[in-house]
């Protein structure tokens, strides 16, 4: 009896899905919870929901408005689940799940849409739910499921009407969505759109289409710009500045591109070495009846050159583990089955029917899933690893603040997530994000440790919950900063050092209660 294409998908939908139960036991196993998250970042998404759903709006910390949510989306789904019973961890990691789900469907549905057979594109959707970092973001708590989801719908619609340009112009509008969930969408829209205009400049309908597309989207994407403008000085989020800071040559670097591709090649080494192949496949298939699908070359290839650009000499801006590439893996996946798809209809034809037709199609499936199934292993204990790095600092010491710590105390600390989640105090942001004028100062001194002084002397805080090897000259002997409390971190993949520590400081003004060494 065979299997047709609809059972496959469901029983890889199912497995992708086990996936995630297993990646949550090992959680537990090693933590003893299941709602933790392997970055502070994803309580910072929580702390911001949680002041949009009480009426704040997207302010962090004392009520003060900032850019510093690089999703905006994804925050306002998050308010949403915050008032769901029970724990919102919980809900939160069942919304990524079925986004990582509905993410494996779009990759099946885009492979179609390029002209693969349903064998095929099954192939790809299960190469890219196999991907560990895709199974990690869907439990991370962080907006990479949505980003995915969206960017591929987008794609998937943009090729549809490209093809049928009297079709109601929705890709834009579905790319400027993603651009709300993740900043770097913006240059997906942009892509999407040159592409419609090199396509369509002869069609009145592609042009109208075009322009319909673009004013839908600007008014999706030019208050959040406004937004940003007004309380962060950028059109750009707050976070973009403080983690893209520094010289830039806006040429992509060799250096960036090498470690954007290390990125990809480490998980995926045979689709990385059959993308440009899939690409050209694409190209050559331009000029035939399917009339243009570049884009996901172009998306693909586009976003690590871009990245590469901004980044400061000798660095990549590319996020934890190089999680801002995570929602390639998809469309890699893709390429690569799309550069293989000649050659198994050749084997097809040549093997003819029966059980040698059926070894070949078995053996390079299996060559091609044997990193994915290493990926899967790897970046469970990473997954794991990650939570209970974050438990253990953070979070850790957050709980402990919160019995010894009077509400009216100010903290500068490196990390606002679960500190801003766990405590009622206001913050002050060392990492820029909720404070971005932190750039100006650091700018006008002779040196960062002095910039940071002199922004510390303007705020006053009570005390400092840092990890001390990010301020060494700030921290030393005499300075006035003295160690009250410290946490170590065991086995650290993830946190900014191995130990984080609380400091009182010249301006405290509030002891602890109980405090201890």
């Amino acid at each position: 009896m065979s299997v047709g294409p609809s059972t496959s998908r469901r029983w890889l939908l199912l497995g992708a899905a086990a996936v995630c139960l297993g990646y949550l036991a090992l959680e537990w196993r090693l933590t003893g919870s299941v709602l933790g998250f392997p970055l502070d970042d994803s309580w910072i998404h929580l702390t911001f929901a949680r002041s949009l759903a009480a009426g704040e709006g997207l302010a962090y910390s004392g009520g003060r408005l900032v850019s510093g949510s690089t999703a905006p989306l994804w925050t306002a789904a998050l308010s949403l689940l915050i008032a769901l019973p029970g724990p919102v961890a919980v809900w939160l990691k069942l919304a990524g799940v079925a986004l990582y789900l509905a993410g494996g469907d779009a990759t099946f549905r885009l492979a179609r849409q390029l002209g693969l057979a349903a064998g095929q594109s099954t192939l790809a959707a299960g190469l890219a739910l196999a991907t560990g970092w895709l199974v990690w973001s869907a439990l991370s708590g962080l907006e990479i499921p949505l980003f995915v989801l969206l960017s591929l719908w987008g794609v998937i619609l943009h090729l549809r009407e490209l093809r049928r340009p009297e079709r109601p112009p929705l890709s834009l509008v579905v790319l400027a969505m993603g651009a709300l969930a993740r900043p770097e969408g913006l240059l997906l829209v942009a892509l999407a759109a040159g592409e419609r205009l090199v396509l369509g400049r002869r069609s009145v309908a592609a042009r109208r289409g075009l322009l319909l597309g673009l004013a839908l989207a600007a008014c999706l994407l030019v208050p959040v710009a406004l937004f940003n403008l007004a309380t962060g000085g950028s059109l750009l989020p707050t976070t973009f500045g403080a983690k893209a800071a520094g010289a830039r040559s806006w040429l992509p670097s060799l250096r960036g591109l090498y470690t954007a591709l290390g990125i990809f090649f480490r998980v995926q080494p045979w689709l990385v070495l059959l993308a440009a192949g899939g690409a050209l496949e694409l190209m050559r298939r331009a000029g035939g009846e399917r009339r243009g699908g570049l884009l996901p070359a172009l998306w693909l290839f586009g976003l690590p050159l871009a990245y590469a650009a901004i980044s400061p000499p000798g660095d990549l801006v590319a996020g934890n583990f190089g999680r801002y590439f995570f929602p390639l893996f998809p469309f890699l996946a893709v390429l690569g089955v799309v550069a293989l798809a000649p050659l198994g209809e050749r084997l097809a034809a040549t093997a003819g029917a029966g059980g040698r037709r059926r070894v070949l199609v078995a053996l390079l499936v299996a060559v091609l899933a044997a990193p994915s199934a290493r990926s899967l292993i790897e970046t469970a204990g990473r997954y794991a690893q990650s939570v209970d790095n974050v438990a253990s600092s953070d979070v850790r010491m957050a709980r402990w603040l919160a019995g010894r710590l009077p509400a009216e105390a100010v903290l500068a600390v490196n990390d606002i997530g679960a500190l801003g989640y766990f405590l009622p105090n206001r913050l002050v942001d060392l990492a820029g994000i909720a404070n971005p004028e932190l750039a100006g100062y650091i700018a006008e001194a002779p040196g960062r440790a002095e910039g940071i002084r002199r922004f510390l002397a303007e705020r006053r805080p009570d005390y400092l919950v840092v990890f001390p090897s990010w301020f060494p000259e700030l921290l030393a002997p005499g300075g006035g900063f003295e160690p009250v409390h410290a946490v170590e971190i065991p086995n650290n993949i993830t946190m900014g050092g191995d130990v984080l520590a609380v400091y009182s400081t010249p301006w405290t003004r509030y002891p602890l209660r109980g405090q201890q060494r």
